[in-house]
C-alpha cells in the first residue's frame, strides 16, 4: 500500500479531523496528510479504519474521542458523512467540538445548513463541497490527487465566519482544488442540474438499454459506457443526494423532460432531432470554453465580503492559490 506523503515537517495550518472515510472523505485525509497537515479521521465501521491504519494513516471509531482531540487542538471539522447520518454526527460535534470551524463534504448544501442551524453550530459554520468523486465507494476507493484542479465550492453566506471560511478554503487549496464561491440555495440549484440529474439520467439509460436484452448490452461501447458510468454507484448514496435536494432537483428533471419530449414529438412527426442535437452541442461547447478568472479584488472579512464573493463565483471568479487572498 502507498503510505502517506508530507511536503514539510511542519504545517501553521489548524490540524483537520475528517467524520467518514469514505470515498471523499478518505480521499481528504489523504491529501490533507500529503500537503503536510496533522490530521485524523473518524469511521463508524471498523473496516474502513482497519485499512487506513493499515496504511499509515490516524484512524479510529471513537466519535467522541476524535472530536475531544479536535476541540482541543483546535482543528477544522470536516463531515464526510451520507446525509441521513448528518445529525447524529452534528449532536457529537456540538457535545465534544462546538468551538471548531465546521465545514462538510455533502453534496447538498441546504439541507446540511439547515442541520447546522439546528444544532447550534451555525458560528463557525462553513459549507463545503469537492466536485469530484467516482463510481467506487470506500477507503479503497479512495486517492489523495482526487482534488487536483477540481472545482471546490466553499460556501460563503451573509453569516459566515471570515476567519472560518478561510481556513476552509485553505484546506480546499492545499487538497488541490480550485475554490468557487457560492451560496447554499444557488448551489444546490446548480448541481440538481449537473450532477444530480445526471445520476437520473444515467439509471434511465441503463435500465432502457437493459430492456433491449443481451444483445443491445453487447453491443455497447464508448457512449454508453461514458453516459452510464455514474449508474455504476451505490444505490443508497445516490438516493440520499437526490432526495435531499428534490425541490431543485424536480425542477431540473422538468426541464430535461421537456426538452426529451419535444425531440420524441419531432423525431416521431418530422423524423429531426436537428433541435436538440444543434442545442446540445452548442451547450457542450460553452461548457468546454468556460473560462475560470481569479478573484483578486475582495478582502475576506471587508463589509459585504460574502455577497462579493458570491457575484464573482456567480460570473466565473475563482481562487487557485492563497497569493490571490488580500490581507484583512
Amino acid at each position: 500500500m502507498c503510505q502517506p506523503v508530507r511536503v514539510s515537517a511542519e504545517s501553521t495550518d489548524p490540524p483537520v479531523c475528517v467524520l467518514g472515510l469514505g470515498l471523499i472523505g478518505g480521499s481528504l485525509l489523504r491529501a490533507a496528510v500529503a500537503a503536510g497537515r496533522t490530521a485524523w479521521g473518524y469511521n463508524r465501521s471498523a473496516g474502513a479504519v482497519d485499512e487506513a491504519v493499515g496504511d499509515g494513516y490516524d484512524a479510529g471509531t471513537d466519535l467522541a474521542a476524535a472530536l475531544e482531540r479536535a476541540q482541543t487542538e483546535g482543528a477544522v471539522v470536516v463531515v464526510a458523512v451520507p446525509e441521513p447520518a448528518l445529525d447524529a454526527v452534528l449532536t457529537q460535534v456540538a457535545l465534544s467540538a462546538p468551538d471548531c470551524t465546521l465545514t462538510d463534504v455533502v453534496s447538498v448544501k441546504g439541507a446540511v445548513l439547515a442541520a447546522v442551524r439546528r444544532h447550534v453550530l451555525a458560528a463557525r459554520f462553513v459549507g463545503g463541497h469537492p466536485m469530484a468523486g467516482t463510481a467506487h465507494s470506500g477507503w479503497s476507493a479512495g486517492d489523495a490527487s482526487l482534488f487536483r484542479d477540481a472545482v471546490w465550492v466553499v460556501a460563503a453566506e451573509d453569516d459566515t465566519d471570515p476567519e472560518a471560511w478561510r481556513q476552509v478554503a485553505h484546506l480546499a487549496l492545499d487538497c488541490g482544488s480550485v475554490v468557487v464561491p457560492a451560496g447554499a440555495r444557488e448551489h444546490d440549484a446548480a448541481v440538481a442540474r449537473i450532477s444530480h440529474l445526471p445520476h437520473l439520467l444515467a439509471e434511465a439509460l441503463a435500465v432502457t438499454a437493459a430492456a433491449g436484452g443481451d444483445l443491445a448490452l453487447g453491443l455497447a461501447a464508448g457512449s454508453f459506457r461514458d453516459c452510464t458510468r455514474v449508474a455504476g454507484t451505490a444505490p443508497d448514496l445516490v438516493r440520499a443526494m437526490c432526495e435531499a435536494n428534490s425541490e431543485a432537483l424536480t425542477v431540473a428533471l422538468d426541464e430535461a423532460l421537456r426538452l426529451l419530449s419535444e425531440a420524441r414529438d419531432a423525431l416521431a412527426e418530422h423524423r429531426s432531432t436537428e433541435t436538440l442535437v444543434h442545442a446540445g452541442h452548442a451547450a457542450r461547447l460553452r461548457y468546454e470554453n468556460l473560462q475560470r478568472w481569479e478573484i483578486t479584488d475582495i478582502t475576506v472579512g471587508e463589509p459585504g465580503w460574502a455577497p462579493a464573493l458570491r457575484e464573482a463565483g456567480r460570473n466565473g471568479g475563482a481562487f487557485r492559490d492563497r497569493e490571490s487572498f488580500r490581507p484583512a
